[in-house]
């Protein structure tokens, strides 16, 4: 995949925070009277490339849709790997921003992310829209370009615990997590819904593949569940340890574990009943054959995310397409922006949040080697 150069001087500001690291961009630029660009942003190589895939090939499904029925003036997507790493994830958004012809970003992939990023980008005004980065506190930082055509760690969270609750029966449950900004967060959140039911905790390190002490802790426990906050990979080997210990505890862990690498890492016997919760709609319930569509262009079953990647990228084509030429005009187009996509119906609050009546959180579950929807959690 063919990545932008990095430019020396940008490298040097991610070593500053990003309050006050910011380099010095023109607020208002034009992509040029007819051809635009747009961008992902996210991780397309390294561990969890798995996570960033998924939505790339939904922005990339939607604007090679577009593309065919506007040769005159096509948009081009560029792909920003930050391989899951958050200061690389800074310099792709200082990239994008040095760009004049990039309008607008579909990501960041994950919320460590678009902690790094974003701040870059709303200095540069370029608009914003990740399909993905569920973490709560993303939409109080008072960024103007920030949106998300997902729900929140604030949704998905209780929405966990009330699984573990009503469907699992859960009355002893222990909670770990990888301490990234993602994990955490929604670890966090699963631990105030649960409340007393939490008998233990454990924070581990992501790239941790080692989890046979904690196994061992967790199975002397008496745990009846486990809810893992994180991504894929450490989750399948924490479920295969936790088995290889003799655990039967019922193991739910977040949308950041949904996807088949989370089987891979575990065996196919060990990942079997695995609940994943995921705010992401599943694929066959998206609107105008978007499952169809899908797996005729690429060949393949849509990754996570990828229906909500393309109702982002949708959302900034069809603003490009009624004539938005300059970030600041795309910008109070997406800001303003109100209707149907394929995953449901899309707005944004002043924050770049859905309405809380649209966020919908599913209970996926793996059942014979797969990853299948099992219910949509509701209340």
């Amino acid at each position: 995949m063919m990545k932008l150069p990095v430019i020396p001087l940008l490298m040097v500001a991610v070593a500053l925070p990003a309050s006050c690291a910011a380099p010095t961009v023109q607020p208002t630029v034009s992509a040029g009277p007819c051809r635009f660009t747009i961008a992902f942003l996210g991780a397309l190589t390294g561990e969890n490339a798995n996570i960033g895939r998924g939505p790339r090939d939904g922005a990339k499904l939607a604007v090679d849709q577009y593309n065919a029925t506007r040769p005159e003036c096509p948009v081009d997507l560029s792909e920003l790997d930050t391989a899951g790493d958050a200061e690389r994830a800074a310099v792709r958004a200082q990239e994008a921003v040095a760009d004049t012809r990039v309008l607008a970003i579909v990501g960041p992939s994950f919320s460590g992310e678009a902690e790094a990023a974003i701040p870059f980008l709303d200095q540069g005004g370029v608009t914003v829209i990740t399909p993905s980065a569920t973490r709560t506190s993303l939409a109080e930082q008072g960024w103007r370009v920030f949106h998300r055509v997902t729900g929140n760690d604030a949704a998905q969270g209780p929405a966990a615990g009330q699984y573990l609750k009503r469907m699992v029966s859960a009355r002893n449950v222990y909670v770990v997590n990888d301490l990234g900004a993602y994990g955490k967060g929604l670890a966090d959140e699963v631990r105030k819904e649960l409340g007393p039911l939490v008998i233990g905790n454990a924070d581990v390190q992501q790239g941790q593949f080692d989890y046979r002490r904690l196994a061992a802790i967790v199975a002397a426990s008496g745990a009846d569940a486990v809810f893992y906050g994180g991504y894929y990979a450490e989750a399948g080997q924490l479920l295969k340890a936790l088995r290889d210990a003799g655990s039967t505890a019922a193991f739910v862990t977040g949308d950041g574990a949904r996807d088949p690498g989370l089987i891979e890492h575990a065996g196919a016997h060990a990942a079997e009943g695995a609940v994943i919760t995921c705010q992401c709609l599943p694929p066959e319930r998206a609107r105008d054959g978007f499952l169809q569509r899908f797996q005729e262009h690429f060949g393949t079953y849509p990754g996570n995310y990828a229906a909500e990647s393309y109702d982002a990228a949708q959302i900034l084509l069809s603003g490009i397409q009624a004539g938005n030429k300059t970030r600041a005009s795309l910008l109070a187009y997406v800001d303003a922006y109100d209707g149907d996509g394929i995953t449901g119906h899309l707005k944004f609050d002043t924050r770049g949040e859905l309405p809380v009546e649209a966020v919908k959180i599913w209970a996926y579950r793996v059942r014979d080697g797969r990853i299948v929807p099992d219910r949509e959690i509701t209340g």
